[in-house]
């Protein structure tokens, strides 16, 4: 194994951030921020603020009617497509092949991955929930895994931080198990929204339909909105990228931010092998990295390490990075690095037809719906028998095309702008708990095309998972039925762990060094400078879409990285 010879002075850094996603973002951000020289580290291409190939495509503009061949499928996308719903010809660009980077499955795991500068900033579904101390206190109070090391007001001041800064949608409730937050003017409730608002609210008081929490700028302050970003045009094309910067995403915002202080170095195609450990100091030193396109060795060093690879990917490196000391992986003493993943389990939708409002219609298409916040297990009188923790809500209620499509020409194409009856889709989130065999790990018999070794998964649902599922379904129907609607639709398709695209777990935050591999300031218990503020970090999945907490948990960790700093700890 070759390294860079260029001489210590053009290798050494003042940290290394490993990934450039939503939590790599922050934390290079931070650092620059801070006076750091930071090195960011990202296996996939550069792509710069704008470079998003589909974005001012029209449909007719995208070839195939937006579907990917069977052919590519069946080449490519072979178990990415076990989702229907994902690859498409206007978002396959930001889409990992399978072929070029497998992972083999006891259980099924969908893996879902784009490897390039941003990572799933991109890609991401932008809903920003706070969680509680319903969810910090959860396994604590259940007797199950181990307790979180932080409680809400640990990290409620870094949420206001983060959410100035990102620009969060949203309409204050007055939820415990939802704390409102620093929130620009919500994406309003079209008037079948608000019906259902109504409708529910009055039968099932605890449950509360408000506008979807989201990372679209309704209202854009350039003093606070920082980087490259303006106000959301409302084009729902959020997933292809949006070169106006009307969401939330590492192109647009924090490495725009990072750059501009002079302190960034971003170095795409740089696949990081391993972390290097020095026994002595019991510090880790730097990284090794292999380029992607020539295949050459380096390595970088640095004084503070942030693994911002991905729930998969950081732990993947730290699995990797094995010595002496630490043959099981960096860090690895208490031996809980690579299980207890989690995911929010899905597959539970329902539908249904709204008699009535055909007079009204809306503007835009707006990129959020409702949300339906956690309303199981929350209290003495919401307690069920037979499963623990809960789920919540995301959907839209639109028209669609509703004519009669049998003519032609004229009078075909006159019937198709003709809208239809208001329809809702719903779909539940569940919470999977915790469970210490639900793993991935290594196979260094079995090598990818850059000579690392496979990742091999084995987790599933179970019997808690199973009685949720059936009362989140169950809720579904009763919330249409109380709004109206007519041919509700039911359904529960198990999905695979991953399916949600939120895992988590897989190095987790806790007291005891013996039972986590994070302490509060999700430092790591054996190597004090090295920090993981990724979906690794989390010790449960809680109901609420995660990111938000990953950018609250990363800039706290950074200050405190930045203090022991300063203060000659690290």
């Amino acid at each position: 194994m070759s390294f860079n010879q260029k001489g210590t002075e053009s290798v050494s850094y003042d940290a290394i951030v490993i990934g450039s996603g939503i939590s790599g973002g922050w934390a290079a951000m931070e650092l620059c921020k801070k006076g750091h020289k930071t090195l960011m580290l990202e296996r996939g291409r550069m792509v710069k603020h704008g470079e998003y190939p589909t974005a001012g495509l029209d449909p007719w503009e995208i070839k195939n009617q937006n579907m990917v061949t069977s052919e590519e499928i069946a080449t490519h996308y072979f178990k990415q497509n076990r989702l229907s719903w994902w690859v498409h010809e206007d978002n396959k660009h930001w889409i990992a092949k399978d072929d070029e980077y497998p992972y083999d499955e006891v259980n099924r795991f969908d893996w879902i991955r784009g490897h390039h500068v941003g990572g799933r900033s991109i890609m991401w579904g932008r809903h920003c929930y706070r969680w509680s101390d319903l969810d910090f206190e959860a396994n604590a109070k259940d007797g199950i895994a181990i307790d979180w090391p932080i409680r809400y007001r640990d990290i409620e001041p870094w949420y206001d931080y983060v959410e100035t800064f990102v620009g969060v949608s949203g309409q204050a409730e007055g939820l415990a198990q939802v704390p409102d937050g620093k929130f620009l003017p919500a994406m309003e409730l079209n008037c079948a929204e608000q019906h259902l608002r109504v409708s529910v609210g009055a039968k099932y008081p605890k449950r509360v339909i408000t506008p979807g929490r989201i990372a679209n700028l309704t209202q854009y302050n350039p003093e606070v909105h920082l980087g490259t970003r303006g106000e959301c045009q409302t084009r729902d094309r959020c997933w292809r990228g949006c070169p106006l910067g009307g969401y939330f995403s590492s192109l647009s915002a924090t490495i725009p931010v990072a750059s501009a202080t002079g302190n960034l170095t971003l170095r795409p195609n740089s696949i990081v092998t391993e972390i290097v450990y020095d026994s002595k100091t019991r510090k880790a030193t730097g990284v090794l990295v292999k380029d992607a396109n020539t295949g050459e060795m380096m390595e970088f060093k640095s004084r503070i390490i942030f693994c911002n690879a991905s729930t998969i990917g950081s732990t993947a490196i730290l699995l990797n990075s094995r010595s002496s000391e630490f043959p099981n992986g960096l860090g690895n003493s208490s031996g809980e690095l690579g299980h207890n993943i989690m995911d929010h389990h899905y597959g539970m939708k329902a539908y249904g037809r709204l008699p009535g409002f055909e007079d009204t219609y809306y503007k835009g298409r707006k990129p959020s719906g409702f949300y339906i916040p956690r309303f199981r297990n929350i209290d003495k009188e919401s307690t069920m028998k037979d499963y623990i923790r809960g789920f919540g809500y995301q959907g839209t209620a639109r028209r669609y095309a509703g004519g009669d499509r049998s003519g032609i020409g004229v009078e075909l194409k006159d019937s198709l702008f003709k809208p239809g009856p208001y329809h809702f889709a719903i779909t539940c989130f569940g919470e999977l708990l915790p469970y210490h065999d639900n793993k991935m790990w290594l196979n260094f018999d079995k090598k990818d095309k850059h000579g690392m070794p496979i990742i091999t998964f084995d987790a599933t649902l179970r019997e808690n998972e199973m009685a949720l599922r059936k009362d989140g379904v169950t809720c579904m129907g009763e919330m249409l039925e109380a709004a109206g609607c007519k041919d509700i639709e039911l359904v529960n398709n198990q999905t695979a762990v991953g399916a949600a695209i939120h895992e988590m777990g897989t190095a987790r935050m806790g007291r005891d060094p013996k039972t986590s591999v994070l302490n509060k300031w999700n430092q790591m218990h054996d190597v004090q400078n090295v920090f993981i503020t990724d979906g690794s970090c989390m010790t449960s999945s809680a109901t609420q879409n995660p990111s938000i907490t990953y950018m609250a948990l990363t800039a706290r960790a950074v200050d405190y990285a930045h203090k022991q700093v300063s203060e000659g700890v690290l």
